[in-house]
């Protein structure tokens, strides 16, 4: 197939770290600020897939229905366009939130109920490995430091067994993370995993707290729900463009094959 075209919702969050990571695995990335980015005068979208990425989740869902893009998102991906929603991005993919806040809504695209800052605040930010349930991946992109990584040329180590993130969903220098284990936190653990491990990084992240049918899960952290798929709908509560970890993003980019073979 022709390079796929990704759109990336750029009204505020993480945005230069999914379109530097799509531009890496071979995409052309796009931002998304207007209806006019996402679909054409028939209505079609004009791109092939989409990333909804963290920030404050009240606040995009603000911001799309200010700039006219929220009913355009819903059509587009209830329609089956491919996408991926990250932290804040799952929330607006959802559709109950446990604990909105006032007058937030959701696309409601997504069978799931998601609680917001379910892992703690901002110091409670920690970067895992976790078993990863969808296709199989081999551990060889683990094993360069999330520093080393072209996402996060703003990052560099600290203390031992710390590591700076810039946390794109405030815009400010992220707190140290601790590297706490997630469920798959050796050699021999990678081995075991259902089909890989994903590192990645919570900020404030929510938790799915219930599952739909026709809803699979992806992974786990600390027994609540952190990644699901549904059909054409990839979700997670964490963030691994800012880890480097390509994993999900190269699901994302699968999808978009799977609709062109169709």
């Amino acid at each position: 197939m022709t390079q796929p075209v990704v759109g990336v919702l750029a009204l505020q969050g993480g945005v230069a770290e999914h379109l530097a990571m799509l531009e890496s695995l071979g995409a052309r990335a796009i931002r998304v600020r207007s209806a006019s980015d996402l679909v054409g005068d028939d209505g079609a979208p004009v791109i092939d897939a989409l990333v909804l990425p963290g920030g404050e989740s009240s606040t995009t869902d603000r911001l799309c229905r200010t700039f006219g893009l929220f009913d355009p998102l819903r059509e587009v991906i209830a329609a089956g366009l491919p996408v991926l929603g990250t932290c804040a991005g799952l929330i607006m993919l959802a559709s109950q939130i446990e604990d909105p806040a006032p007058g937030q809504q959701s696309l409601g695209v997504l069978d799931v109920t998601v609680a917001r800052n379910a892992f703690g605040s901002q110091v409670d930010s920690a970067e895992v490995l976790l078993e990863w349930m969808g296709p199989s991946t081999t551990p060889d992109h683990l094993d360069s430091h999330p520093g080393d990584s072209a996402s996060h040329a703003d990052t560099g180590d600290t203390a031992e067994g710390h590591v700076d993130v810039t946390d794109a969903v405030t815009g400010h220098l992220g707190r140290a993370f601790d590297l706490v284990s997630g469920r798959a936190a050796s050699d021999a653990d990678v081995a075991l995993a259902p089909s890989g491990v994903v590192r990645a990084a919570f900020i404030r992240a929510p938790a799915v707290t219930r599952v739909g049918d026709g809803v699979e899960v992806l992974a786990r952290y600390q027994e609540s729900v952190v990644a699901v798929r549904q059909s054409n709908i990839l979700a997670i509560s964490f963030h691994p463009e800012l880890t480097g970890d390509v994993t999900v993003h190269e699901e994302l980019l699968g999808l978009v094959r799977l609709e062109a073979a169709v």
